[in-house]
């Protein structure tokens, strides 16, 4: 006995010994980054050449915890690129002497279309100053091709091919699988096209939802082609024959047909570089490392542009730059419409939706906010269903042609585990009620009547939605359940019919924004404020996501899957929310 109190307790300060010495190193390591690289300060050489590598994730806005992008198997940080820092580092090189042009070499794209839209408009600002851009890569992806098409001169190597093909989208579906495990999924939803609901009850796209995916991928490749063609002299129908035919299938034949100007490798590239630039010497800087390079220093205004952020998926109670928190980003808005130096808000949505419940609470604070100053909404890659829900009171909604949008429709989902734990497990159930339907919920089969109260519940806030979208748009209810039903539009075929107003992205948003306050000097804050490093630190041990950490960076477990199956016994089982989100490569 007294020997297993030994190596129980020695297990025991092993484990306090080995979290202690996990919190030294993570401690460590903040306190390096953070004393490195906050304030240092870059100097450029002359005739310096931007170059632009968006393999690293474009996000709308990074974390305060250093360790949220760690790679645990090779140590070292990751840094992601936050999109209003790539696109303020391309507009303060638009003014600087040292930068002489633009090098976009980046074999992948690590961001969304839309933000791979607002990138390339930049882009195209930055091109009217006359100073050259020029792109290279080994192979180009559509997107990646769709971002170098505006460049002056582009390369390729001699191997390499266009992968010019148009978009696609695959499906998951359950419904085999979950009964094979005995999992009843019990279904609620308003819309025909509300097709979150799908992959569970189906074992195919509902005619509806393929019709509606076509319809947005097409409009998504035809906006890409017709940038594409406008920039290489090519008329839309090539480029989509092209597609048809796979006919990009080799460097020379991509030269041949106007896509790229020369066939090369990566040191006759450079050698190009440096006739094109008149230079003897290339000096190249990151368009994350350009950060560092200050800017001349301006008076700072006492006017205000808030931008808030909300970013992901929505639920009630606190969220974070990942995930959209109803007490977080509520309390962000009221923050900014109680501040009277804050002249104008610019709301940032990123997300595909969530709790309807959640999505309400945000509503009522944006309403009050556009009551009380200028509230100018704008979409990333996607503002779907709850997250056209928080934007749909602003003055003006701001959104490119390939975000995703629209999807004003309703659902609910509860399963019932009795016949999983019965069959699988050998489980069985008893229960004891004060009142007729005190057990409803996960472990029995609902009745008729209960079904019918949830689908009512279900109906009622659709209808809620329907009046909060016509009273934000000015339309009618009538109108506005006639492009609802669960649908999504892409940007472009939204503007068509009334649910966003102007196309652009977050610097045109704050353009509007300036003009509804009639400021003309102003600065911007963002929120939430970020949490500095050592506080995200803390909060990681309290919440115990090093686990989780751990477990998402060597892949043990199905990471994603993990958080929903702890999620699904949360109160916002009513979601106003999409599936997926459309990426293309």
């Amino acid at each position: 006995m007294k020997s297993f109190f030994k190596n129980v307790l020695s297990t025991v300060l092993g484990l306090v010994f080995g979290v202690v010495l996990i919190f030294i190193f993570f401690a460590s390591i903040i306190a390096y980054f953070s004393s490195s690289f906050e304030n240092e300060e870059l100097k450029l050489k002359n005739n310096t050449i931007l170059k632009l590598d968006l393999t690293k994730q474009v996000v709308e806005r990074s974390s305060g915890n250093p360790f949220e992008s760690f790679d645990f198997t090779n140590p070292q940080p990751k840094k992601q690129l936050e999109l209003k820092e790539i696109l303020d580092n391309i507009e303060k090189a638009k003014y600087d002497k040292n930068i002489k042009g633009i090098y976009i070499y980046s074999p992948f794209i690590n961001a969304g279309l839309s933000k791979t839209e607002e990138i390339r408009n930049k882009l195209l600002e930055f091109k009217k100053t006359g100073k050259p851009i020029i792109a290279y890569n080994e192979m180009y992806s559509m997107k990646g091709y769709y971002l170098s098409s505006l460049a002056d001169k582009i390369y390729i190597n001699p191997l390499g091919t266009i992968d010019n093909k148009g978009a696609s989208a695959t499906l998951f579906f359950f419904k085999e699988m979950l009964e094979k495990i005995n999992l009843d999924i019990q279904i609620f939803k308003v819309g025909k096209f509300k097709s979150a609901v799908e992959p569970y009850i189906l074992e195919k796209m509902s005619v509806s939802n393929r019709a509606q995916l076509e319809k947005l991928l097409n409009s998504f490749t035809e906006n890409m082609m017709d940038s594409i063609a406008n920039q290489r002299n090519l008329t839309l129908q090539q480029v989509q024959s092209h597609a048809d035919l796979l006919t990009l299938s080799s460097a020379d034949i991509c030269k041949d047909l106007g896509y790229v100007d020369d066939v090369l490798y990566e040191d006759q590239v450079e050698d190009s570089l440096k006739k094109i630039l008149n230079i003897e010497e290339l000096n190249f800087v990151t368009i994350g490392n350009y950060s560092k390079v200050k800017k001349d220093k301006k008076k700072i205004s006492r006017n205000k542009i808030a931008i808030i952020y909300a970013n992901g998926e929505i639920n009630s109670g606190k969220g974070d730059h990942q995930n959209i928190g109803s007490i977080t980003t509520s309390k962000a808005i009221k923050q900014a419409r109680k501040d009277k130096n804050v002249k104008a808000i610019v709301l940032r949505v990123n997300s595909p939706g969530g709790s309807a419940l959640a999505s309400d609470v945000i509503w009522r604070e944006s309403v009050l906010a556009q009551q009380a100053k200028p509230l100018v909404v704008s979409m990333g890659d996607y503002a779907a269903s709850g997250g056209y829900y928080i934007a749909c009171a602003a003055d003006t909604i701001v959104a490119n042609p390939t975000t995703l949008t629209g999807s004003i429709g309703v659902f609910g989902m509860v399963p019932n585990f009795k016949r999983f734990y019965k069959e699988n497990f050998g489980i069985n159930l008893d229960t004891v009620n004060t009142n007729k339907y005190s057990d409803m919920g996960i472990n029995r089969k609902m009745t008729q009547f209960e079904k019918n109260k949830i689908q009512q519940g279900v109906e009622d806030i659709y209808n809620v939605f329907l009046s909060k979208v016509g009273n934000g748009r000015n339309m009618t209810t009538q109108a506005v359940n006639e492009v609802g039903q669960g649908r999504i539009w892409s940007g472009y075929d939204a503007k068509e019919i009334g649910l966003i107003d102007v196309f652009g992205g977050l610097e045109k948003a704050i353009e509007i924004a300036k003009d509804l306050a009639k400021i003309e000097d102003y600065r911007i804050v963002s929120l939430p404020k970020k949490k500095d490093p050592f506080t995200s630190l803390m909060n990681d041990f309290s919440d115990m996501k090093i686990a989780d950490i751990l477990l998402k960076d060597f892949k043990i477990l199905n990471y994603s899957q993990i958080k929903k199956i702890k999620n699904i016994k949360k109160k916002d089982r009513i979601q106003a929310r999409i599936p997926y989100n459309i990426i293309l490569e």
